[in-house]
């Protein structure tokens, strides 16, 4: 009887197991195709800063591809051959100008949308050495501001975004968890990236966020119809070049030094027309010895 009883115990875990491994293959089958693959790379000139700010997105976004510099500054439409034959249908592309300046290209591969943003304040993972830290390959909460859900172009950028940035579910290299979380605020007509790690502690009610890094502000410049190029969708009126900024800056030091030499030249001139003429009187007391 003893045998009897164990032999049906045996029976019922080979089912339930055969049960459970049945159940796991469906929702696997139910599962939306993972293919949604990210090509992170960067134009040639790229600064050591800009370049560790790419490996922090790199290390964040588990379903991402590596490629080596870009060497094309004119046409960027050579971008979307290499997403092909690198099985990515999203691209971000950091361009470096000058060795002082960064933009940022995120785009739909090949059909579009892709949006150019100007990047400032930049600080990665190893300069901030924050506490926060999470699992490398987790699956990230996106969290957007209430204006992309109202601004047209906020919108767009947020559908873009979530493509991007958001690992796909069931993807080989993700985790099947979540425990940070990356913000994406609008404030003065930019948008603020932050990066926090989601902390469940015993004592406390409610999780708290500790941030991680990277951090930087990406301010819109234009958004185009197509991968790369294409039809102006929106262009940010209040976007002023870099360039213009430090020509301004150099034409105000100019006008300092001009200035400066005007000053100078009146100087002179006065001492010329309000010369000194000796006194006749100045020695008549002095005395000889």
């Amino acid at each position: 009887e003893e045998e009897e009883e164990e032999d049906e115990e045996e029976k019922e875990k080979t089912g339930t197991e055969r049960v459970g491994k049945k159940a796991l293959q469906r929702r696997r089958a139910e599962l939306p195709p993972t293919k949604q693959r990210v090509l992170v790379f960067c134009s040639r000139g790229i600064t050591y800063r800009f370049r560790h700010l790419m490996e922090d997105l790199r290390t964040l976004l588990p379903h991402s591809k590596r490629e080596v510099k870009f060497d094309e500054k004119g046409n960027l439409q050579d971008i979307n051959e290499v997403c092909e034959l690198k099985s990515c249908n999203k691209c971000i592309f950091f361009e470096a100008r000058k060795r002082k300046d960064l933009y940022m290209w995120i785009g739909n591969v090949p059909q579009g949308p892709s949006a150019k943003f100007f990047i400032h304040n930049v600080h990665t993972m190893d300069e901030l050495k924050l506490t926060g830290n999470c699992l490398m390959g987790s699956r990230p909460f996106l969290v957007f501001d209430r204006a992309f859900d109202t601004v047209p172009h906020l919108r767009l950028l947020k559908t873009l975004f979530t493509l991007t940035f958001g690992t796909p579910r069931g993807h080989a290299k993700a985790k099947p968890f979540y425990d940070h979380v990356f913000c994406f605020a609008q404030v003065d007509g930019r948008v603020w990236f932050r990066n926090y790690q989601i902390v469940e502690e015993e004592k406390a009610k409610e999780p708290t966020l500790v941030e991680i890094g990277p951090r930087f502000v990406m301010q819109p410049i234009r958004i185009f119809n197509g991968s790369f190029g294409g039809s102006t969708l929106y262009q940010n009126p209040d976007y002023i070049s870099p360039n213009v900024i430090r020509a301004a800056e150099k034409a105000r030091g100019g006008k300092r030094f001009a200035a400066r030499v005007e000053s100078m030249h009146k100087r002179s001139k006065r001492v010329r027309e309000n010369k000194i003429t000796p006194d006749p009187l100045a020695n008549v007391f002095a005395t000889k010895v």
